[in-house]
């Protein structure tokens, strides 16, 4: 089999390749770096071994010989082994002289080129490395040369006399000395200088300079020296919810879209479902006895359909002689991707407003008015079901589905208590009561609290009933309406 040595990106897991994806889909084995998101490792199969070799200042796991054994010891088990690397294997990843091992050793080898930091840092700073009668052409130079071989190879002076772009990598350290030698080649104190610390990731902070008056600068970071450093074509970090920390309580099954969301409008995501899902074993009841099915979320749809009416469960023809009501768009999608329309969905997305759009009941059977056959949690809020019996329907509840609290991490708990959150998602009301009970009040955040964000007016009386004050609520209940609310409730942050 191959080892692939794979350049995981500069940090944004969305800059991974394709390929990288791919071979990671598939390994066996994947030894990483501390500067590859680790976020990145849960592509890889959960049966893989993962092996961190991560080095940081003053801190060494595996020496590069240890590292260079260990992939050639794996390598020739026939193992698939991915070496995962943060930015590209071959711009100051040591990439040669692990290929150098493998090569030596008979193993084979693939390079999946990764996003360097030397163009990423900058673009996501707003900062093109050339650009038309600006500069021609960039540099990228180390700062942190092997301290080991005796002498240096970069000419400082020279590069302060070439003109363009220097892209400076592993130089926070040494860049007063480093701009001390560059102005000794002739570049001018003047010289926009920027340095994008964290580049790619939602802790991103750029501070911009000139060459004669510099700041102090922390790793790791990207420092751009150059006229291109001037121009500012910032898009990153001006997102509207960029540097915040958002605590998503969300079913893990569930909070994908809702992460999604939050991370492309700049949010650090701590997914903490405070429950999960789990099916009911239910039989559904003769559907030709009820004038209406109505499904209150998508876990109601999946538990339904996977029932076991029939051996092969479910299909769309199930529904045929009845009328189906959905509870909102997300609902309604759950069910249009099983073959169904719904008949009715409310303008507002809520028990109260399911209610109000239902029509007054013909009469119906034996019972005096139409049977609606009502699909919803095991525990839940009876506002629909008394809604449609004051209505004059006959409602029967079908539970298809459980909520089951989920235990905080004594980690995650210590990382809130430490670094806190700016605000906190609820989506229902038991993740509002589980959350309470797993951690503890909201004040044991580390201060100030976080703003408390309800998806609709259900969960936000279960809040204030629990002692919270909610500082806002989805005008819809879907995950739009709440990472608008959301957006509203957090002002940017200053730049």
């Amino acid at each position: 089999m191959t080892v692939w040595l794979v350049g995981a990106g500069p940090g944004d897991p969305g800059l991974l390749t394709r390929r990288g994806a791919e071979v990671l889909a598939r390994a066996e084995v994947v030894v990483h770096d501390r500067l590859a998101n680790p976020i990145l490792l849960e592509l890889a199969p959960a049966h893989a071994v993962r092996i961190s070799v991560g080095k940081a200042p003053g801190y060494v796991e595996m020496t590069q010989e240890q590292i260079n054994a260990v992939l050639v010891e794996h390598g020739l088990t026939g193992a698939r082994v991915v070496r995962l690397k943060g930015g590209d294997p071959f711009v100051f990843g040591r990439g040669g002289e692990e290929a150098e091992a493998l090569a030596n050793a008979g193993v084979t080898f693939e390079i999946v080129p990764g996003i360097t930091s030397a163009i990423a840092a900058a673009a996501y700073a707003g900062v093109p490395v050339t650009h038309r009668g600006v500069s021609t052409h960039f540099t990228v130079v180390t700062g942190h040369e092997d301290p080991t071989k005796g002498h240096t190879d970069v000419d400082w002076e020279a590069l302060g006399a070439v003109g363009g772009t220097i892209v400076i990598l592993m130089g926070a350290a040494r860049l007063p000395d480093i701009a001390a030698r560059l102005l000794r080649g002739g570049r001018s104190p003047s010289t926009p200088v920027i340095a994008v610390r964290s580049g790619t990731l939602p802790t991103q902070h750029s501070v911009r300079m000139t060459l004669g008056d510099l700041r102090a600068v922390k790793a790791p970071s990207a420092i751009i020296v150059g006229d291109v450093a001037a121009l500012d074509f910032g898009w990153f970090e001006h997102r509207p919810l960029f540097g915040r920390r958002i605590v998503v309580t969300r079913a893990r099954e569930q909070a994908s879209e809702m992460t999604v969301r939050l991370t492309e409008l700049g949010a650090t995501v701590i997914e903490i479902p405070a429950i999960t899902i789990e099916p009911v074993a239910v039989t559904v009841p003769d559907l030709a006895d009820y004038q209406w099915v109505v499904f209150t979320s998508t876990n109601a749809v999946v538990g339904f359909w996977e029932s076991g009416l029939t051996p092969a469960g479910l299909d769309a023809r199930a529904l045929g002689g009845v009328r189906v009501a959905a509870i909102g768009p997300g609902t309604a999608a759950a069910l249009a991707s099983r073959g169904v329309v719904p008949d009715l969905v409310p303008e507002r997305f809520v028990a109260e407003a399911l209610v109000d759009a239902f029509p007054i009941p013909g009469r119906v059977g034996v019972l005096g008015g139409a049977r609606v056959l009502i699909a919803r949690a095991e525990v839940a809020p009876d506002v629909l079901p008394e809604g449609l019996s004051n209505k004059g329907y006959h409602a029967d509840v079908l539970p298809t589905y459980r909520t089951v609290p989920v235990e905080l991490s004594p980690a995650t708990a210590a990382d809130l208590r430490t670094h806190g959150a700016d605000a906190i998602t609820f989506t229902s009301s038991s993740t509002v009561t589980n959350f309470l009970s797993s951690f503890g009040a909201l004040t044991d955040f580390a201060a100030p609290a976080p703003k408390v964000i309800s998806i609709g007016p259900i969960t936000s009386a279960t809040a204030v009933e629990q002692g919270l004050s909610v500082s806002a609520e989805a005008s819809e209940s879907t995950i739009e309406g709440l990472v608008a609310a959301l957006v509203s409730a957090l002002t940017p942050l200053p730049l």
